[in-house]
């Protein structure tokens, strides 16, 4: 895997969110959440299903619109911008999505290629090819390269659909819920391959997800979300040295679902 970037600023903030608010008719999901992420980190955003996690990656992401706050992700209040700047934003973003979001009709190669035509219109078909030979090496799945999603595992399509992200040089990773449904030596891989990515692309990521192993795995720093707030951050030992019912709470809830 090639390195992209050569210097991280670990204190330069990257990610911004202040006073963070948002519902859906009666449910409030968020409520004045407050999340600063320098380039460089991994920090995980941990709580139950259904809290909001997810809604708050695509409030990032430009995907859902905030119902006050502020978000300013690469210097930019992603909600002042035009439809043509946050498209532009979109680029420097790789969202892996919990079901992969892999285009069924399409080989491996092809859902791969796809995002290079689309966005990088100026390449040849070699430069595509070995765009997507770079990726599959990346995430240790060459050998797949001319399958359909259908034939992959689902720890291999998870793996494809962080390819996907990667093939256009994010700066910044969003995953959600990265080990979900998956068996707990598949877990660990997506695990190491999100500890690699950090490293090998220099990426910032935004981790989602309730899995106590994926959170102390890959976690440089953890916001732990209950009833839409962050009720504490730091290391994954700093949140789980309490004697906070809450957060006991959520870590026995961990073994039974």
């Amino acid at each position: 895997m090639e390195a992209v970037k050569t210097d991280i600023d670990k204190n330069k903030t990257v990610i911004s969110l202040k006073d963070l608010y948002k519902s859906f008719g009666s449910n409030k999901v968020l409520q004045g959440i407050d999340l600063q992420v320098n380039q460089g980190e991994n920090v995980v955003v941990l709580g139950r299903s259904g809290t909001g996690k997810s809604v708050l990656i695509k409030i990032i992401a430009g995907l859902l619109k905030p119902d006050s706050g502020t978000v300013e992700v690469l210097g930019c209040e992603v909600d002042t911008l035009t439809d043509k700047e946050l498209q532009a934003l979109r680029l420097k973003i790789g969202f892996s999505f919990q079901s992969s979001a892999l285009y069924d009709s399409m080989t491996v190669r092809e859902n791969l290629a796809f995002p290079l035509t689309r966005h990088e219109k100026k390449m040849g078909h070699e430069e595509v090819t070995k765009e997507i030979e770079t990726v599959l090496e990346a995430v240790g799945l060459s050998q797949v390269i001319d399958q359909m999603p259908s034939e992959l595992s689902g720890g291999q399509r998870k793996r494809i659909g962080i390819a996907r992200t990667l093939i256009l040089h994010p700066e910044i990773m969003l995953y959600d819920e990265p080990t979900a449904g998956l068996d707990p030596i598949t877990s660990t891989e997506i695990n190491n391959l999100i500890n690699l990515v950090q490293k090998q692309y220099k990426t910032t990521s935004i981790i989602i997800t309730h899995d106590l192993s994926c959170a102390k795995s890959t976690g440089d720093r953890i916001a732990m979300m209950i009833d839409g707030k962050f009720i504490k951050q730091g290391s994954f030992d700093e949140i789980f040295n309490t004697d906070d019912e809450r957060i006991k709470n959520f870590y026995n809830y961990n073994f039974t679902t």
